[in-house]
């Protein structure tokens, strides 16, 4: 499975959330800021105006963050944070989104694991640590932090869905339904959109049993449109059990959906890759 920080097809992914807590804490007009006032864009001067000096470093870093600036976003942080005697579970964890943006790894978890020492009962950070472990294909590590990410957040739909995605990746494919189900029946378009409070890395699958539980958990919650979806593609890529998905109780729910009902009638040609 090939992590990507890009947008690819909905009907090839699963959604990874970095729970960055980002703009919690960020002024509530950023994308508003005047031209004057806004920091440079990369590549332009960046030399500070009477304006810029009087904007708050966090604040600052916040208009680098939005405007995909990382490399100064982290540098705000990191100024904030001294200023604030390294205090902020909150910057702590921006500044690990900074660094995480710029593929830096194993800076992004030490100021993640920073965080949790200001704070543990801060979800986002033990989430985006295993996020970190998770884009460096260390899936059992991911794992465990995810686990106490839901844990501390039972009702965060994409903490669930993340460790969905581990499991899926590990092959434990009935633990990784049951975590798909979980985030879908607390946000049933928890895949449909990027979080509120992060950015989205997207996890392409990478055999048929992952769209096959895909389109169970859809299915478990009634939602046949997408059950259907991700059906066709277990199809597409040479899932052929047709005994498996006929019995399965999952799929018994949506038996009477024309989409299902068509596509059990004629299913697709596997299409070798």
């Amino acid at each position: 499975m090939k992590t990507q920080i890009r947008r690819v097809g909905f009907s090839a992914v699963t959604f990874l959330t970095v729970a960055v807590a980002f703009w919690e804490a960020a002024p509530a007009g950023v994308a508003g800021f005047s031209q004057e006032q806004a920091a440079p864009a990369a590549g332009s001067p960046s030399a500070p105006t009477p304006q810029t000096l009087a904007i708050p470093l966090e604040q600052r870093a916040d208009i680098f963050m939005a405007r995909k600036n990382y490399a100064d976003a982290a540098d705000y942080y990191y100024r904030a944070l001294k200023q604030s005697s390294f205090k902020s579970a909150v910057t702590w964890n921006k500044l690990g989104i900074a660094f995480q943006q710029l593929s830096k790894f194993h800076s992004a978890r030490q100021a993640y694991t920073r965080a949790i020492r200001v704070d543990k009962t801060f979800a986002e950070a033990w989430n985006n640590i295993g996020t970190t472990y998770f884009m460096e294909d260390k899936i059992g590590r991911s794992v465990k932090y995810y686990q106490k990410a839901a844990e501390l957040k039972k009702y965060n739909a994409s903490f669930h869905m993340n460790l969905g995605v581990s499991y899926s990746r590990l092959k434990k494919y009935d633990l990784a339904v049951e975590e798909y189900r979980t985030a879908l029946g607390i946000d049933p378009k928890v895949m449909l959109h990027e979080s509120s409070v992060g950015t989205v890395v997207h996890a392409n699958g990478t055999d048929v049993e992952y769209y096959f539980y895909m389109a169970k958990a859809f299915a478990s919650i009634g939602n046949a449109e997408d059950a259907v979806r991700y059906l066709r593609r277990a199809l597409e890529d040479g899932f052929n059990n047709q005994k498996r998905i006929g019995e399965d109780p999952d799929f018994k729910k949506i038996s009477e959906y024309p989409a299902f009902v068509e596509l059990m009638r004629n299913p697709p040609v596997a299409i070798k890759e």
